[in-house]
């Protein structure tokens, strides 16, 4: 299950939406969120399914990487599922049995709760997936460089979360490490009641914080060796600068926008 998680991991490539400045990633990222909240019918779903299968396939993401990646959500997306199907009144009755009542608003609103859960994942993924933790770092600082003016530490946030991103896969690749260690030993993960599998995730807990802790201070001590002071004063290698592509790509996604956004309120 661990292996499954892939939020964090950059697959490196040349395809257009590898090239697409990482502002404009982020931005149409904030308009596919949008206009998924907004889509309500099937109609206005299957244009914004489209859309995210389109840029999956221009940036050439395999569809194993994405369905493996949403194991670990399997549980919460069943669950949304289930609590929708069951609490969700209106139309037609189509089961009655005992105390359960399953009604067809129910079903609609399941599946498309399901359906945005997934999608919302999948977009998630895919700017991960065709970003380095670096550029995101670059992009959203320059995004929120208004908040400067408000004296909030915009890059320290930023170095925050790209620090995060880019030990993610390192945290998930020791934490299977030492799983497999206490296995060799003898150690039982799977067999026993809620309390003795609780107690049983110690032997896996300590030493992961202690090799989390542990790298912190390596990387704080290398940080300084390298005089990292915050981000007064500080230049960028590669310089972002808007293209054609981007400009082309945000209007796609406005007009994605529009779309969905009238289909919403003619109620189509």
């Amino acid at each position: 299950m661990l292996k499954d998680i892939t939020l964090g991991q950059f697959f490196p490539g040349k395809t257009i939406i590898h090239r697409l400045d990482p502002r404009t990633k982020i931005l149409l990222m904030l308009i596919y969120f949008v206009t998924l909240f907004l889509a309500k019918n099937y109609f206005s779903y299957a244009l914004v399914l489209s859309f995210l299968v389109g840029a999956t396939l221009l940036g050439r993401i395999p569809f194993r990487a994405m369905t493996r990646g949403l194991k670990p959500m399997l549980i919460i997306i069943v669950f949304t599922g289930v609590l929708n199907l069951f609490y969700t009144r209106g139309g037609t009755l189509l089961l009655e049995w005992k105390f359960i009542h399953i009604y067809s608003e129910g079903l609609r609103t399941a599946f498309f709760m399901i359906l945005r859960i997934l999608m919302l994942v999948c977009g998630t993924f895919l700017l991960t997936y065709t970003t380095s933790p670096i550029a995101l770092t670059d992009a959203l600082e320059q995004l929120a460089s208004p908040l400067k003016k408000l004296h909030v530490p915009v890059h320290e946030f930023s170095m925050m979360m790209c620090i995060a991103l880019r030990f993610i896969p390192t945290l998930i690749e020791e934490t299977d490490k030492i799983i497999s260690a206490q296995k060799a030993r003898g150690a039982d993960f799977e067999t026993g009641n809620l309390i003795r599998r609780a107690k049983a995730l110690i032997p896996i807990l300590v030493p992961l914080f202690f090799s989390a802790f542990r790298r912190a201070d390596e990387l704080a001590t290398a940080m300084e060796c390298r005089c990292y002071h915050g981000g007064e004063g500080r230049t960028s290698l590669k310089v972002l600068r808007y293209a054609l592509r981007d400009y082309l790509a945000l209007s796609v996604g406005l007009v994605l926008l529009v779309l969905v956004a009238i289909l919403r309120h003619y109620g189509l």
